[in-house]
């Protein structure tokens, strides 16, 4: 075994998080409440660290984006003149993890001796600001890279790409709808008893599975299977950041071995960028490499893990993730809340994660995992952290795991978008109204020739639109019909 260079052994020291529910119109903005999370994160290691970050990394904010890159002017209000300086181009909720891992390898390697990762998102003050609270910046910008064939169906941010990996996921399973919905709802109601018990995070009512599946003015359908309790909550005014430095700082600044989190090895892949040139909706080959690989980095099996942090913006993701490590469903997926009761901070929740699982950690547990996942279900990026000095990082640490991943992928269809005849259903999802009634669905089909193509049901097609949500049959993998249709849609027909 090789021996530990305390001068390049990166360690966790310091974390903040601030909820910031000031009344309308006053709430903090992105760069407040990133300073306030780093004066937290500073004072929780025991001060004085902020003036020696050499390495600062800032997760992008999408609540003002005309506030441009915002790491230089927080260096600055934070008293530090980072060597590293820099903010991601977009925020993505692996963002946080990969930024940690990408510190502590610059530690490892001698190159930084004190890093800080923060992020901040203000969603709740630019509703107030903007005098509506109908304002979707994450849709907004989702619709700026969207392909144009797909935005003509409506599959354009996360709420709407999601689904067609939970109704592909639960046919794959053997499971029926309402089995697939249950289990969604379990780990939804453990995530609020987390939350509950969390004075960090945003919504701290616990709710039963009851609770998550019924259908109400307060928990509306969003888009099938999906109720608003079962996705991410962005309207919230959140900061959280962390403070990583070599263990021979960190000792030589007082921080106590008690309060020292080890930084363990990372992994990371991604999907092909375009949803619909992807292999499936099944499976993700880039999730599966990178916890399969964070795993065997670390030499641990999900037996060996105290607590898990499983990326929660839609249910799919946790219920995939699970069974990629074998994690059971009667142990808690999250040691924050989730995004739908700990908060959904855009890109920053997994920041929320670190800060939280270094609490569990300190409170006596040995060893925990981080999985963040951002995009539409697109980058993964999973690391360990840990009280025991054997999953010290020592030296830098490859963590891509792309090459598994494409190994593990098989070959994207054909997308003919003008095909009409018979077809049968890869996956769909109906889109809601804010009053709950259906707007429009769309059907992701398979033609005979194995090609990918879309077809639109009309919200008011109540036939097709009971057959999708009813329960009563599987539509996956059902044959039907497209023909088109006067307004220019390829439409689906019940077979």
């Amino acid at each position: 075994m090789r021996v530990m260079d305390a001068t390049r052994t990166p360690v966790i020291v310091g974390v903040g998080q601030i909820n910031d529910r000031a009344g309308a119109g006053e709430g903090l903005d992105p760069p407040g409440l990133m300073q306030a999370a780093l004066r937290l994160a500073d004072a929780d290691a025991g001060g004085g660290w902020l003036g020696q970050v050499d390495s600062l990394s800032v997760v992008a904010q999408l609540s003002f984006p005309d506030m441009g890159d915002l790491s230089a002017s927080l260096a600055a209000a934070l008293g530090a003149s980072p060597r590293h300086c820099m903010q991601t181009r977009y925020p993505m909720g692996e963002g946080p993890v990969l930024l940690l891992d990408e510190a502590a390898n610059r530690i490892a390697a001698g190159e930084s001796e004190v890093a800080a990762i923060v992020g901040g998102e203000a969603l709740r003050t630019a509703a107030h600001r903007a005098r509506t609270h109908s304002i979707d910046v994450v849709r907004n910008s989702a619709t700026r890279v969207a392909k144009p064939y797909r935005q003509r169906y409506g599959l354009v941010a996360p709420t709407d790409i999601y689904p067609l990996y939970e109704n592909a996921c639960r046919a794959a399973w053997g499971q029926s709808l309402a089995e697939g919905q249950a289990e969604s709802a379990h780990i939804w109601s453990v995530f609020s008893q987390v939350a509950a018990a969390n004075p960090d995070a945003w919504l701290r009512h616990p709710v039963t599975p009851e609770d998550v599946l019924a259908v109400s003015a307060d928990n509306r359908p969003i888009a099938f299977p999906y109720t608003k309790l079962m996705v991410a909550n962005a309207s919230v005014n959140q900061g959280a950041g962390f403070i990583v430095a070599s263990l021979a700082k960190a000792r030589a600044m007082g921080v106590t071995d008690e309060a020292i989190i080890y930084v363990g090895r990372g992994a990371g892949a991604r999907e092909p960028g375009e949803v619909l040139a992807r292999d499936g909706y099944t499976r993700s080959s880039g999730m599966e490499a990178t916890l399969r690989g964070v795993l065997a980095f670390n030499g641990v099996e999900a037996g060996d893990l105290d607590a898990v942090e499983l990326y929660s913006c839609f249910p799919c993701v946790p219920k995939m993730a699970r069974r990629i490590i074998g994690w059971p469903l009667d142990r808690p997926m999250s040691v924050v809340g989730g995004l739908t009761f700990g908060g959904g901070p855009v890109g920053n929740y997994m920041s929320h994660a670190v800060g939280a699982m270094a609490g569990v950690l300190r409170a006596g547990k040995n060893t925990g995992l981080l999985f963040g996942n951002g995009g539409n279900a697109t980058n993964s990026h999973a690391i360990v952290l840990s009280r025991d000095d054997r999953f010290a990082r020592r030296g830098p640490q490859v963590f891509n795991v792309q090459p598994q991943a494409d190994a593990g992928r098989g070959p994207a269809p054909a997308i003919n978008e003008t095909y009409t005849g018979a077809a049968s259903v890869e996956s769909y999802t109906v889109f809601h109204a804010r009053s709950g009634a259906p707007a429009s669905a769309v059907v992701v089909a398979r033609t005979p020739a194995g090609e990918r193509t879309l077809a639109h049901v009309a919200g008011d097609d109540q036939a097709v639109i009971a057959w999708l949500t009813s329960g009563r049959s599987e539509p996956v993998g059902a044959a039907g019909a497209i023909r088109a249709g006067a307004d220019g849609l390829m439409q689906w027909v019940l077979g």
